[in-house]
């Protein structure tokens, strides 16, 4: 049954889906089984005759045990999963006017116009500035943490560009309002857009040439003004990557600009924080709490909109869904933020390294929307402002008053006190002896700002939504390359082990503050990358103990035979299910399982290997950015479903030794088979192997049968085939003791 927001406008709906209560009935089932199965590995293990038999059977348990504990925690999503409905549409009937809907800050960040091409997030710019909105109600701050020319003049193009795109869009009623994704589509051909296309391809063309020369040359430069700003850069030494002053560039100023229909310009600011080597940046972290600060002296609006740069709004009338909630009269004033879905455009057919993460960003949401809302994902999230300064009812005040979320900002943005004060708080030694980081603003500790800030914001009281329209807010990039995606997720292992063993634990510290459930969810996330150590011993044991003709597993006459199949065949289904049920195919669902299967060997594995050896003072780690670049050729190979390794990772190393593996155990105890040779006990064994070949196709294809460049190099090949060799003729040895 669906619940109104209240009895006279409905703004949005609730209701619970019917899957809850199946999904209570089968985790009990399930739950039994893993007890018999913990059971008989606990009883296993206290009658092994040998230390051999012994390692194994604990190998065994602490895989199956870890297995049953993300299993657990996986339950806390499916309580009691909901779907919402929003009516914007009845939205004039609670702000009636323009002046009533509330400010809204824009934030987008951006670190490399390298890795994250400038048109990209002037793009993103473009859509968000083109809102169905007030458009005077609108700022845009771009963060720049490189420090680049090149990105700053890519907006200065993008400013006069916009003056004809907004009047553009409004004027033809565009539902495209990025430039690239409208001129894509099967746009309506006339003189006004040919005319357009022919701006935006101008802009594209220098934008793109000053970006392959590396500099801003006097040819693109204007007037006198921007070659002063870009004088900045010319300074020899005094203006790095890793050191440089605060730059803040005011690039359109509503109330002044307006578009060529003579209608106001949103405000478009350019920010690039203060560096300095002696002064820790925090990474995304810190440059979203300078945008805090920079933001609230020159337009404080009550709403913040957090975008990554290539996500860019495929839906202008997203803000409106937003306030769908945040201006609900029967809404609780303990709502901090608004979370859309991170959708993507360009995926290939089988989505084949599993971009969608759909129980991220849509069923685990789900889940916990009907508890205490869902985690905050880095972009697509509306937050109140005041979210950032304590819980709900324990307000946390600024060190100077311009902060506060209640602050009234009187003066332009342009002018000199408002820039003055900008320039201090987005200074690299503004937060020294503050409680920024820690108390204010996105929070500090993690490599996963965004997950960690989302969690201490809930622990502190505020309660979330999860906003999912049929037409996706956002729409973002994926990474084409292997060693892309298992960088990336690299990162997050590494950023989410540093929250589960810190003091703010979400099995410690987070089931204290939120509950148990809302805990179990947050200690899903946290613990994700010790799936490396169960997929890790199922990828290696099972096939080495196969190769020596060790059986480890039931026979199929076996009782526990049966609970081994019904763990395996009732986990895959139920995963299927929910995948296909969150608008996913059976294919993409494959390609999801086999992702973690290679995740689990590699980026996990890395990882927490690099965690524990930063906790062990051996190495650090730091924030590495996902390349959003795409080359033709690789372009060309993703399109076509092949996977993309390329260069000699060393998780390649250890994906390429689990695959040869699996390889030679299955095909061994397949010829012994053919040759009538006896395998009773191992057809759990053989059954893991050929899972593992299957998944490992991909793989094979690209050490023995490819020529691109694409192709595994051959020193992972040879390596991973002669570190296969070794654990062989080890394990081999040690059983033969």
């Amino acid at each position: 049954m669906e619940t109104p927001t209240t009895s006279t406008t409905t703004l949005h709906t609730c209701r619970t889906l019917r899957r809850a209560s199946l999904n209570r009935v089968f985790a009990l089932a399930y739950a039994c089984a893993i007890t018999s199965l913990l059971y008989h590995h606990s009883i296993k293990l206290l009658h092994s005759p040998t230390l051999i038999s012994f390692t194994i059977s604990a190998s065994m348990l602490l895989a199956d045990f870890l297995l049953a504990f993300m299993w657990a925690t996986t339950q806390s999503f499916r309580i009691c999963p909901i779907h919402r409905q929003q009516f914007p549409q009845n939205l004039h009937k609670v702000l009636k006017h323009s002046n009533d809907f509330p400010p809204i800050d824009i934030f987008i960040c951006t670190a490399d116009p390298y890795k994250e091409p400038p048109m990209s997030v002037v793009n993103t710019a473009l859509s968000v500035m083109a809102y169905d909105y007030p458009i005077e109600k609108v700022s845009v701050y771009v963060s720049d943490d490189g420090g680049s020319e090149l990105t700053l003049f890519a907006f200065m193009e993008a400013a006069k560009f916009a003056a004809h795109w907004l009047a553009f869009c409004r004027e033809n009623m565009v539902l495209e309002r990025c430039p690239e994704a409208f001129f894509r589509s099967n746009y309506m051909r006339s003189s006004e857009t040919e005319e357009i296309k022919t701006m935006y391809e101008s802009m594209k063309t220098r934008v793109e040439n000053v970006v392959e020369k590396g500099k801003v040359s006097e040819e693109f430069i204007t007037n006198e003004d921007e070659r002063e700003v870009f004088n900045k850069w010319n300074c020899q030494g005094l203006f790095t990557r890793q050191d440089h002053p605060t730059i803040i560039q005011v690039l359109l100023e509503s109330g002044k600009d307006i578009d060529i229909g003579g209608r106001w310009m949103p405000n478009l600011i350019y920010l690039s924080r203060q560096k300095c080597r002696r002064s820790p940046h925090h990474f995304k972290a810190g440059a979203l709490n300078a945008l805090v600060r920079v933001s609230a002296v020159m337009s404080n609006a009550p709403i913040i909109l957090t975008l990554d740069c290539d996500m860019y709004s495929n839906d202008p009338q997203t803000p409106h869904r937003a306030l769908c909630y945040l201006h609900d009269p029967s809404e609780t004033p303990t709502l901090g933020y608004i979370q859309f879905p991170q959708r993507y455009h360009g995926l290939n057919k089988a989505d084949i390294y599993a971009s969608e993460l759909k129980r991220l960003f849509i069923t685990n949401p789900v889940g916990m929307d009907g508890l205490a809302g869902p985690s905050y994902v880095g972009t697509g999230c509306f937050f109140r402002r005041r979210a950032f300064f304590g819980g709900p009812f324990s307000f946390v005040s600024p060190e100077i008053q311009e902060l506060s979320p209640d602050h009234v900002v009187d003066n332009p943005i342009v002018a000199q006190p408002i820039l003055t004060l900008a320039h201090n708080v987005a200074s690299c030694t503004y937060e020294n002896e503050t409680t920024w980081g820690s108390k204010m603003g996105f929070r500090y500790g993690s490599l996963v700002e965004d997950y960690y800030t989302g969690y201490r914001l809930q622990c502190e009281g505020w309660k979330s939504v999860f906003c999912h329209p049929d037409r996706p807010a956002f729409l973002g990039d994926v990474p084409i390359s292997l060693v892309d995606v298992l960088g990336q997720n690299k990162r997050w292992s590494i950023g989410l082990l540093e929250v589960a063993f810190s003091k703010y634990s979400p099995l410690t510290f987070g089931v204290r503050a939120m509950g148990p459930v809302m805990g179990l969810c947050y200690a899903h996330y946290a613990f994700w990358p010790i799936w490396s150590v169960p997929i890790t011993i199922y990828s290696f044991i099972p096939q080495l103990a196969l190769l020596n003709k060790v059986s480890i597993f039931p026979k199929v006459t076996d009782p526990m035979f049966i609970v081994y199949a019904f763990l395996f065949i009732g986990a895959h289904a139920q995963d299927c299910l929910d995948f296909i049920l969150a608008q996913g195919t059976f294919i993409r669902w494959w390609s999801d399982q086999r992702m973690w299967l290679v995740r689990g060997v590699s980026s996990y594995l890395f990882g927490s290997l690099e965690f524990a050896t930063k906790h062990l003072g051996i190495a650090t780690h730091g924030f590495n950015i996902t390349s959003k670049v795409q080359d033709d050729e690789q372009s060309k190979r993703y399109d076509q479903g092949t996977f993309e390794f390329g260069v000699a990772s060393p998780m390649f190393v250890s994906l390429a030794v689990a695959a040869v593996l699996n390889f030679i155990a299955f095909i061994s105890s397949f010829l012994q088979i053919l040759l009538g040779g006896n395998v009773e006990g191992l057809f759990v064994q053989i059954f893991i192997a050929g899972f593992g070949v299957l998944n490992c196709l991909p793989i094979y294809e690209a050490m023995a049968l490819r020529s691109d460049k694409g192709r595994i190099p051959n020193k992972v090949t040879i390596i991973s085939t002669f570190v296969a060799w070794v654990l062989y003729v080890v394990v081999s040895f040690m059983l033969r003791m």
